[in-house]
């Protein structure tokens, strides 16, 4: 079987776990990960012995790397030749230069939610709309929030279809171990609509969403409220009966313990799952409640995580290795272990 080559440009938060996820799909092969300094992350690469080849995106601090020790396999630009599709996990912006690297090689790559949308010719959804993005050039992922959302709207919208949703995000200021943002002790409120709302109307169109989203001064996990409005009324058994289906909904209760965000982040250390990530959102069974002809719950976003397999269906995607939505995430689910927990 012929691998699919795949590399990653930027091994920060999400590049890290984009590396590791393509390397346990067993029909893509691991080109490399590409970064410019040495990070805490590629410190830890090193340190853990190198397991996969480190490429320089610049010049600039060849002679930092190489004082430390750390083997460079060659440039951004030889790691890109060598690959099918590149996975761009760059800070915001630069993704859009490295863009010009890809269109001169005539190379495919995936763009992560902090880059425009004007930088792919998909915005793309694994599940929502997968088949748009078969054979493209360039695809961008929804954020972390969006992707989660989805994945709830359009369970819910295969299932029964949806006529409009309203949703409010209670959202973690920073990622663990950032700095930048300050230490607060406040809340900020966005005005409305929200771009998670905007964007899931860009990849559903069908769906009319609204939102409202407020920071708060947490790292672990965002939490989203759903309200949403079905072409025929959804009781709260039809709910749970769809969303138990889906192999990236993890059913939670506040009875066993799942009190918030920090639950859900302990428990995935719990489990022994690598830097306490978890792939799947988790929904509470007990936010299920009826309103009139609406259905309301509630959804958990692990913000570290959640994007990895929809990324890994985009190289099927733009690499028509699937040629259908529910081909392409059954196999991505299979490799990482998405939904093994139901059997357990």
């Amino acid at each position: 079987m012929t691998k699919i080559k795949v590399g990653v440009a930027g091994y920060g938060v999400i590049g890290q776990r984009l590396a590791d996820g393509v390397a346990k799909q067993n029909d893509m092969e691991l080109v490399g990960v590409a970064d410019v300094a040495p990070t805490l992350a590629i410190r830890a690469l090193k340190e853990k012995g190198m397991p996969y080849n480190l490429f320089l995106a610049n010049e600039s601090r060849r002679a930092e790397l190489d004082a430390l020790g750390i083997k460079i396999s060659g440039t951004l630009e030889d790691m890109v030749k060598s690959c099918d599709v590149v996975l761009d996990s760059s800070p915001g912006g630069i993704g859009a230069k490295n863009k010009e690297l890809y269109e001169r090689l005539g190379k495919k790559a995936i763009f992560q939610g902090g880059e425009k949308n004007s930088v792919a010719d998909v915005f793309f959804h694994g599940y929502a709309n997968y088949e748009k993005g078969l054979g493209k050039q360039f695809l961008k992922l929804t954020s972390c929030n969006t992707t989660g959302l989805i994945r709830s709207v359009d369970c819910l919208d295969r299932a029964f279809g949806l006529d409009r949703v309203a949703i409010t995000i209670v959202r973690r200021v920073a990622d663990p171990g950032d700095y930048h943002r300050g230490l607060t002790n406040a809340l900020q409120i966005d005005k409305a609509p929200s771009h998670q709302a905007v964007d899931l109307m860009t990849i559903m169109p069908h769906v009319e969403a609204t939102g409202i989203l407020i920071h708060t001064p947490i790292t672990h996990g965002h939490i989203i409220t759903v309200v949403a409005t079905g072409k025929q009324k959804i009781t709260k058994e039809m709910a749970l009966d769809a969303f138990r289906k889906h192999p990236r909904i993890r059913m939670v209760s506040i009875d066993e313990g799942f009190l918030g965000n920090a639950s859900l982040f302990r428990y995935a250390r719990d489990l022994g799952n690598p830097r306490g990530d978890m792939y799947e959102i988790a929904l509470w069974e007990d936010s299920i409640v009826e309103s009139g002809d609406s259905i309301m719950y509630a959804i958990n976003i692990p913000q570290e995580a959640v994007t990895i397999p929809e990324t890994i269906d985009g190289i099927r995607a733009v690499m028509a290795m699937q040629s259908t939505s529910a081909e392409a995430t059954a196999v991505t689910n299979g490799y990482l272990g998405i939904g093994k927990w139901k059997q357990a």
